[in-house]
């Protein structure tokens, strides 16, 4: 690239005639000349002699940009400024106005700005729509991050307004209801029936709305469809087939995650890292959530062999990079949850890939060939609902038997309990509190007098309207006691102050199940249908407490008024949960360290023969659509006694419309 003098830079740009066009590809020319600064200068003179041009907007707005890439944001802001007050209509402007504000930290000012953007009257046109969109995603993220539900919501329902296909927005929009306990969480409006909602609904919050497994397994199947698509070109890391070779080696064992540290997951597989024996598998942990660096981060990076961070990396890049690895078995540590690497796993980049432990169910994918479940939680009956293959460890879940645990707990009267009633608690998220879970605790309460139910804290719109669904239900709203976050081992040390742990559902304790358990906290649990619901029986039973993993939402009412009126049972569960926690199945790392890696090796020995299995993925669109035309809000499907029959009626009416083929799921093709 010729090199621009001065001289000719500055006779070039003061001329009256220099079109705005010039003077940006000469911007950029000195930029990617490696002189940035000039650039920059270019811009400033271009500015200054001609200050009535019509597009002095745009030339401000380029420099802006230019002078971000320099880290000048101060001056970044001021030439976005700039911009708006020559042109209040020019919207790109309030978009990268309010990230710079959010960058500096000024995070009300950055929404005040996205805000003045989305109401501007060029909002009207095409491209206004898509800037006024913008927008409001930018300030529902950070409304989010702010932990501000409430207006975040009112962010989302405007964007989803502007674009009814957003299927982000959406999906974001019925999380964030969730979360609020704003029933019911599917809410249709003027431009977005109850259809299109749950469409756009992500799998983990639709296990967390219903335990409908078809809807489940389509919906996955649906959001793998539209999140992980690759090109031809993209899966040039693609290795299915390649041959698996394990004389002179261990197999290569890779685990990919987001959650490898101050996390529910981290605080799971933490131990697992330790126990694996090396002897038997190589283990490579690849790393892609946020950056971090706390204990357990710390902790996993210094127990895997090899550990490597792919956050910086492209899905092409870390594709490549477990390529490189040799890579036998990768397992999917995050499923559909936030900061999953799915496309990473769609490109194919190792022979066998396993879904386990991250996320509570199906993938829906072509390519995930197993997931890694138990009898409890996918016994032989539900195999059905789901794309993968099946196989199943004693107790899916692992572990810490290392977890932190406070010496001190704060007295009852501290935590807001009462010193003598019945503590029944649950520190699950509110997102998984569905207006049935509430009916049942408020039956509960009503039949246990002087009895509280303590639940996790969350905003504080969140626990007025969770207090004002108990006295609308004839409960006394003080009787719902609410417990601060805090650091992980004082919270495990205030369990001591609880009763009896009632579970949620369809999406019930996991790792806040492991957390009572291991605190000798008894835990009553309804599993349903589908995996997030079935969790909880698995630990439970895991642990040695067989008799409290009921069948019923009556007989979990039942159950929990039995052990509320009478301490001395709830004494004693809690007297078998502390004799059995050195020996029960669910706290043995090393059982479960050694069965997965038995397992790893049937897998690699099908492979070898030629059997690893295929995802099934047929008719799962019809699945889908069957699923969004129930009522999932007035019907509690957990309660539904027949589940499967009612698609296979549905199943039946579409075929004699337009023939089914058969699915060796539910349709035999209608013979």
């Amino acid at each position: 690239m010729a090199d621009v003098d001065t001289l000719d830079l500055i006779s070039t740009l003061t001329a009256d005639a220099c079109p705005l066009g010039d003077a940006i590809a000469l911007a950029i020319q000195l930029g990617q000349g490696d002189k940035p600064a000039l650039a920059d200068q270019a811009y400033n003179i271009w500015i200054r002699f001609h200050p009535d041009h019509p597009q002095l907007c745009v030339a401000h707005f380029n420099r802006a940009v230019l002078q971000s890439g320099l880290g000048d944001n101060v001056a970044a802001v001021a030439s976005l400024e700039a911009a708006i007050a020559l042109n209040a209509d020019f919207l790109p402007a309030y978009v990268n106005l309010g990230g710079l504000q959010e960058r500096l930290g000024l995070h009300e000012l950055a929404i005040a700005t996205w805000e003045t953007g989305a109401n501007r009257p060029a909002v009207m046109n095409g491209m206004g729509v898509s800037y006024a969109f913008t927008c409001l995603k930018q300030i529902a993220r950070v409304l989010g991050e702010m932990q501000q539900p409430s207006r975040a919501e009112l962010a989302l329902q405007r964007a989803a307004d502007l674009d009814p296909h957003a299927m982000d927005v959406i999906g974001q929009l019925v999380a964030t209801r969730l979360s609020q306990c704003k029933w019911p969480a599917v809410l249709p409006g003027e431009r977005l029936s109850r259809e299109t909602l749950l469409s756009g609904v992500n799998p983990l919050s639709v296990a967390a709305y219903t335990d409908d497994a078809l809807l489940q397994l389509g919906a996955a199947n649906r959001f793998s469809e539209r999140e992980a698509k690759v090109t031809a070109e993209q899966i040039r890391t693609d290795r299915r087939d390649a041959p698996i070779d394990l004389a002179g080696r261990r197999p290569r064992i890779g685990y990919i995650s987001s959650d490898l540290r101050d996390h529910a997951v981290g605080y799971l597989m933490a131990e697992l890292f330790e126990v694996h024996d090396k002897s038997k598998v190589e283990v490579f942990a690849y790393y892609c959530g946020q950056e971090s660096s706390d204990g357990l981060n710390t902790r996993i990076r210094a127990a895997a062999e090899h550990f490597t961070d792919i956050r910086p990396m492209s899905d092409d890049e870390a594709a490549q990079r477990i390529v490189d690895d040799g890579i036998d078995i990768l397992v999917d540590v995050n499923g559909h949850t936030r900061d999953a690497r799915t496309s990473v796993f769609a490109r194919r980049p190792a022979p066998i890939l396993v879904n386990w432990l991250g996320y509570p169910g199906t993938m829906g994918s072509d390519y995930h060939h197993y997931i890694i479940g138990d009898p409890a939680v996918i016994p032989p009956e539900m195999e059905h609902y789901y794309s993968e293959a099946v196989r199943r460890l004693p107790c899916y879940q692992p572990n810490d038997r290392r977890r932190k645990v406070a010496d001190e707990h704060p007295t009852r009267a501290e935590a807001g309990l009462p010193e003598d009633g019945f503590v029944f608690c649950c520190f699950n998220g509110t997102q998984k509190i569905t207006p049935h879970v509430f009916d049942r605790w408020m039956e509960i309460l009503k039949r246990t007098p002087g009895s509280v139910l303590w639940l996790l804290d969350s905003t504080p719109e969140t626990n007025a309207r969770l207090r004002d669904s108990a006295e609308a239900r004839g409960v006394d709203r003080m009787r719902l006691v609410f417990a601060p976050k805090m650091q992980n081992a004082y919270h495990l040390a205030r369990y001591r102050l609880a009763d009896l742990f009632l579970d949620t559902t369809p999406y019930g304790a996991h790792t806040t199940a492991s957390d009572a358990l291991w605190m000798a906290v008894p835990v009553l649990t309804w599993p349903g249908r589908s995996f997030a619901s079935r969790v909880c029986g698995s630990l439970v039973s895991a642990a040695g407490l067989p008799e409290l993993v009921v069948d019923s939402g009556e007989a979990y009412v039942e159950k929990a008024v039995e052990i509320g009126a009478d301490r001395g049972k709830a004494d004693a569960l809690r007297a078998t949960l502390a004799a059995n926690r050195d020996t029960c199945v669910l706290f043995d790392m090393d059982l479960l360290a050694g069965k997965l890696e038995a397992l790893y090796g049937e897998m690699i020995a099908e492979y070898q023969a030629g059997q690893r299995p295929r995802p099934n993925l047929t008719n799962l669109p019809v699945y889908m659509e069957i699923g969004l035309a129930l009522d999932q809000d007035h019907r509690e499907m957990q309660a539904e006694p027949d589940l499967d029959g009612l698609y296979r009626h549905e199943l039946a009416r579409r075929h004699a419309l337009k023939a089914l083929p058969a699915d060796g799921r539910l349709w035999d093709g209608g013979q």
